[in-house]
């Protein structure tokens, strides 16, 4: 084989090596291109009646329109939403639409957010309470031990306490005379008062 055709074929091959090079980035720049155009988004407005929870903490998600009846199955963040389905009959308790819980509804505290879209609900009437499934009993032991009757004790009656006894005092015999003492002692002043004169009528 002459020298010619092997240059040739290495010119060729050098070529097709080259050329391979050149289009594979090309190639995969072309799968990695991202569509231009404007994909829409979701909203997360609902349509219809739906409540916005203003309570700057989260609110509970109950099975009923009562705390103490029903139990919690979810929450609410601040500023969450969802459908308004109904109320309750007194108004305090919204029925939304909660997907995940029993029937796909809760209730919400009404105070805690705002409606919108429907400022009259329809009212539903309260799911019936959950009853629970065994009833509690009593140890018969510690019914015995803990629950004996006490038996009432009279209480003493009132005894009403025996009259106070004044004391009295009596006139000492002997004391009682005509003068009364103070005249008496009048007396005596009078001649004191007249000796200490004479006295001083000597002394010039």
């Amino acid at each position: 084989m002459s020298r010619t055709p092997r240059l040739v074929l290495l010119s060729m091959l050098v070529l097709a090596i080259a050329g391979s090079m050149a289009v594979s980035p090309a190639a995969t720049a072309v799968r990695a291109q991202q569509p231009t155009g404007v994909i829409p988004t979701v909203t997360g407005t609902p349509e219809g009646p739906y409540i916005v929870v203003t309570y700057p903490e989260q609110i509970n998600v109950r099975a009923g329109p009562n705390q103490a009846f029903y139990e919690k199955i979810g929450v609410l963040q601040t500023g969450e939403t969802a459908p308004a389905i109904g109320r309750s009959p007194g108004g305090e308790w919204i029925q939304i639409t909660y997907l995940g819980a029993p029937g796909g509804v809760g209730w919400v505290y009404a105070y805690y957010l705002e409606l919108y879209q429907g400022s009259i609900l329809p009212i539903v009437e309260p799911p019936p309470t959950a009853t629970p499934l065994t009833t509690p009993t009593i140890n018969p032991t510690y019914a015995a031990a803990f629950g004996s009757q006490l038996t009432p004790t009279r209480l003493p009656t009132f005894t009403a306490p025996p009259p106070l006894q004044y004391p009295t005092f009596e006139p000492v015999a002997g004391t009682n005379s005509r003068i009364p003492a103070g005249f008496i002692i009048l007396g005596f002043l009078v001649v004191g008062v007249l000796g200490a004169l004479i006295s001083f009528v000597r002394g010039r």
